[in-house]
């Protein structure tokens, strides 16, 4: 008898993920407000799942099974990443800018976006785009909590000695998941990240020279996002992956499907930007013409970050959704949008890959926790099982945001980067800005093109150059150099104990004709 995957939308699954969703929507707004970053609560929620299914009321042992846990893990992060990056961040934009009438205009678009990028990554995933052998490291070790939790035993001490030895390095301040990622990503893609931290972080003490501030890592992101998008695109109309080796056989039905996809992304996101331009009121201040462009660039620039914060997080684990929003921010500047539009503008595509990001990493546990496609229909039940749990938990998230976001916003707690979007309109475009992104392109360009979409080379350094972290990026390294060298020391101490065996066989032969 075939294995029935649990329904997101039965009663005892349902209740559990609304409060689960309601909990990691006010984790993400907290979070985001006061330290200005947002964390993944998968684990979190998979572990209120193993403690719901151990309550002794009818219908909630369901959530003892490992794929009912996966449902919860998913709609947990979901709404943390919904209600803190897709919806908060991009409405604090507006009532910085002193146009506290532009909130729920936003708050209206970037909702849309939202479930637009969960549906997009949802249709993309397992396809030569998004393939779902790729590394999506939060995914990976969601999947391996979630099965150790289920197994106990050895599994479940291994399970409780990572998290001992994950805080233990956090509270030393070693960033332990970026150490991790090093194991489970590609090592080119994370070498290059690893060096674009520390080569940030280090340049102004090392060359007297602060490349963000000069805006070469923003140049290098540029070029190489657009090759980037441009491999995308050859892979789609080839079939060829984009990220990693395939899992298996991409079935054509999939494969096929990819054009259609790209065709709704691009629809939907010109009609959000459409809706966003028309609510906030700037369709009359622009002029039809420019109006227009204002469309056309918007729904492009939310389309480019996606792919590129899609990629960054497939790789890494990582994404750098705030720095490339600034750079569709300094696009725009460039391109002469008056200010209100440009809020409007950074709002809409800073909203927009967080979620699509977060829906990869849950799509990459169910994919493992089901046994990674050997049975097909149960992988594609499970998946739309979680997408269903993920929509509840974004619809969830938005009613969350609604109702209390006026309460963050009057006692001035706002995203921090916000402020930076604001103050970066208000400042203007500096002097030379425009010929360094035009110089720096070039090289991140090339670096993308010689890598190849398997490689990511140039998006995974400007991830790492516009993040700047120097102990993320020695931890990575680390985590790399290891990664590498244990294998050929578990070679070399093999030759070395074949040798002496050999040895050992050689003088007992010796021995015993004498």
């Amino acid at each position: 008898m075939p294995q029935a995957h649990p329904k997101a939308l039965s009663l005892p699954v349902l209740l559990p993920l609304i409060l689960l969703s309601a909990l990691g929507a006010v984790i993400g707004m907290q979070l985001l407000t006061s330290l200005g970053v947002t964390p993944n609560t998968s684990l979190i929620g998979a572990l209120l799942a193993m403690v719901i299914g151990r309550v002794r009321i009818a219908g909630l042992g369901v959530f003892r099974s490992v794929h009912a846990q996966n449902l919860a893990q998913s709609a947990m992060s979901a709404a943390t990443f919904g209600a803190a990056n897709s919806l908060l961040l991009p409405m604090g934009v507006p009532w910085i800018f002193g146009r506290a009438d532009l909130v729920l205009p936003m708050f209206a678009g970037v909702s849309l976006a939202m479930l637009l990028d969960a549906t997009l990554l949802y249709r993309m995933f397992d396809t030569p785009v998004f393939p779902a052998s790729g590394a999506w490291p939060p995914g990976v070790a969601a999947a391996e909590a979630i099965r150790a939790g289920d197994e106990g035993g050895r599994q479940g001490a291994l399970l409780g000695g990572s998290i001992a030895v994950g805080a233990l390095g956090s509270w030393l301040k070693v960033p332990m998941s970026a150490f991790g990622t090093a194991f489970i990503g590609n090592v080119w893609a994370l070498t290059m990240f690893g060096i674009g931290l520390l080569a940030s972080g280090y340049s102004q003490r090392v060359i007297g020279l602060s490349l963000l501030a000069n805006n070469i890592p923003h140049g290098i992101m540029i070029g190489a996002g657009l090759v980037a998008l441009v491999q995308v695109f050859m892979s789609v109309r080839s079939g060829n992956g984009a990220g990693a080796e395939p899992a298996g056989k991409v079935p054509p039905r999939a494969q096929d499907s990819l054009p259609r996809t790209f065709g709704l992304g691009a629809i939907g996101y010109i009609g959000i930007a459409m809706i966003i331009a028309v609510g906030g009121g700037v369709a009359t201040e622009l002029g039809a013409l420019r109006l227009a462009a204002f469309v056309v660039y918007a729904a492009f620039a939310a389309f480019l970050h996606e792919i590129i914060v899609g990629l960054a997080a497939m790789h890494s684990g990582w994404f750098p959704a705030f720095a490339v929003a600034l750079i569709t921010l300094l696009i725009g500047m460039l391109l002469g949008f008056p200010p209100v539009p440009l809020a409007l503008l950074v709002g809409f595509t800073a909203a927009t890959g967080p979620a699509f990001a977060d829906m990869g990493y849950d799509l990459k546990a169910g994919f493992m926790l089901r046994g990674e496609g050997r049975d097909p229909a149960f992988e594609r039940d499970g998946r739309r099982e979680q997408f269903i749990a993920a929509i509840t938990a974004f619809v969830t998230a938005a009613l969350v945001v609604l109702f209390s976001w006026r309460g963050y916003f009057v006692r001035d707690l706002l995203p921090p980067v916000d402020r930076v979007y604001v103050a970066t309109i208000r400042a203007g475009v500096a002097p030379g800005v425009a010929t360094t992104l035009v110089l720096w392109a070039i090289p991140g360009a090339l670096l993308q093109w010689m890598g190849g979409s398997r490689r990511q080379l140039g998006v995974l350094l400007s991830t790492g150059l516009l993040i700047a972290n120097t102990s993320a990026g020695w931890a990575v390294l680390a985590g790399i150099v290891l990664r590498v060298a244990a294998p050929r020391f578990r070679r070399t101490r093999r030759r070395r104990s074949s040798f002496g065996q050999g040895c050992t066989d050689v003088d007992r032969s010796i021995h015993a004709r004498t």
